[in-house]
């Protein structure tokens, strides 16, 4: 239906799950990518295996450090010369309980806004500046956001995860925000909204005694991580674009709004 040959996206958390599956498909798709990893790269071994150093650039970066996310735009724009757009899917979900000490409940919130919200809203930061001079340049050019948010961010979470759904939903507004603010200059920005995926972030529902956690799915399965990358893709290729500031929600009907 469409290709994305010669562009070039980063891609945070891409080492396995559903980043390495839409690094996948953007590649397929003929892209060029530069795959974020925090500590090892994981799947993405296999990947550059398959295309090489030409088109997949793994670039191991930790996000919790202060600063991580301009310091990831700037070794990714140094990679091709051009960036097209940027898929925010890194994220972190610790589980905290709300009685926990309060060192530790300040220390988890704040490794995970920073994470979830900070890194992504630098990044961001980059990418606006950085599409907003090339529109002034070629008022063609354009630029997409895509986020990878929660269902979390919109019916709330278990008491355990209270930072994850408030970083969710912060993200949520960001991107509604960047819609609104910058489309005239034409950068996109929309959001996913997941509920249980098929990935290794997902083996707690596979424990015994949590079967209860997949029984609110209509379809009765959580949803392939191949889902949420292809509609990545399909955000990323310019088709839809007056779709800007939308959240598409990909749960299996567990959650419609």
């Amino acid at each position: 239906m469409f290709n994305l040959n010669g562009q070039t996206y980063i891609v945070t958390g891409a080492s396995r799950g559903i980043g390495n599956v839409t690094a996948n498909i953007l590649l397929d798709l003929g892209a060029n990518v530069v795959g974020g990893y925090s500590t090892q790269p994981g799947q993405l071994k296999g990947l550059w295996a398959e295309y090489g150093d030409d088109r997949l650039l793994p670039l191991q970066i930790d996000l919790s450090a202060p600063g991580a996310g301009f310091r990831m735009w700037e070794q990714a724009l140094a990679y091709k010369g051009q960036i097209n757009g940027l898929v925010n899917n890194a994220g972190i979900a610790p589980s905290t309980p709300y009685d926990a000490a309060v060192n530790l409940w300040q220390a988890d919130w704040a490794r995970v806004m920073q994470v979830n919200v900070q890194a992504v809203a630098d990044l961001c930061k980059a990418a606006i500046e950085y599409f907003e001079a090339e529109h002034a340049k070629d008022e063609n050019s354009t630029g997409r956001i895509v986020t990878v948010a929660s269902r979390a961010a919109f019916r709330g979470d278990q008491p355990d995860s209270l930072h994850y759904a408030a970083s969710k939903g912060a993200v949520v507004a960001l991107m509604r925000s960047i819609a609104r603010g910058f489309a005239s200059k034409g950068i996109y920005a929309f959001t996913i909204a997941p509920g249980w995926v098929d990935t290794d972030m997902a083996d707690v529902t596979k424990q015994p005694g949590n079967e209860h956690m997949l029984d609110e799915i209509p379809m009765g399965a959580m949803a392939p991580p191949e889902n949420i990358g292809n509609m990545i893709a399909f955000l990323l290729s310019g088709l839809v674009d007056h779709a800007t500031g939308t959240t598409v929600d990909i749960n299996g009907a567990s959650y419609v709004r």
